[in-house]
């Protein structure tokens, strides 16, 4: 046989070989971590089915019957406000989900920064302390020179 008629057939089984290990990798993290989470709506529709457990679990003498009553209908009214919603837009919750992701990751990346500056000192390993002659960052001079700024 030629090179090029064996060469279907390995890919095939280098595909079928990949697929297989992907399929064990999954299962292997399904039957350690559980299942993965589903999408942003799904997972709101658990919080709020979560808390409405929740509330509806507790039975405490401060609340009457009344009150119990009126958190029920408080929680089944958002409920059926939430839910068209969640239903017409999924995918608005994953877009939502993902913006949190990236605007955590700029917090924690601004905080980083900060960080590193605050405590950069003397004992540097790094090498970045600042010498007199080195020009200074503005940001470093402390506070403003206190001018007012009109907001009309």
């Amino acid at each position: 046989m030629s090179e090029a008629t064996d060469r279907p057939a390995d890919d095939d089984a280098w595909a079928q070989a990949c697929a297989e290990d992907l399929a064990a990798e999954k299962a292997r993290r399904r039957a350690e971590y559980g299942p993965p989470p589903g999408s942003a709506a799904e997972e709101l529709r658990k919080l709020m089915d979560a808390v409405a457990d929740k509330v509806s679990s507790l039975q405490s003498p401060l609340f009457g019957m009344a009150a119990q009553g009126a958190v029920q209908q408080v929680i089944k009214q958002a409920k059926s406000a939430v839910e068209p919603v969640i239903e017409r837009n999924p995918d608005v919750f994953d877009h939502i989900a993902a913006a949190g992701g990236e605007l955590l990751a700029a917090y924690r990346s601004a905080v980083e920064g900060q960080e590193r500056r605050w405590t950069q000192g003397a004992g540097d390993p790094a090498g970045t302390e600042k010498k007199a002659d080195d020009a200074t960052d503005p940001r470093d001079e402390g506070p403003g020179t206190g001018e007012q700024i009109d907001l009309d």
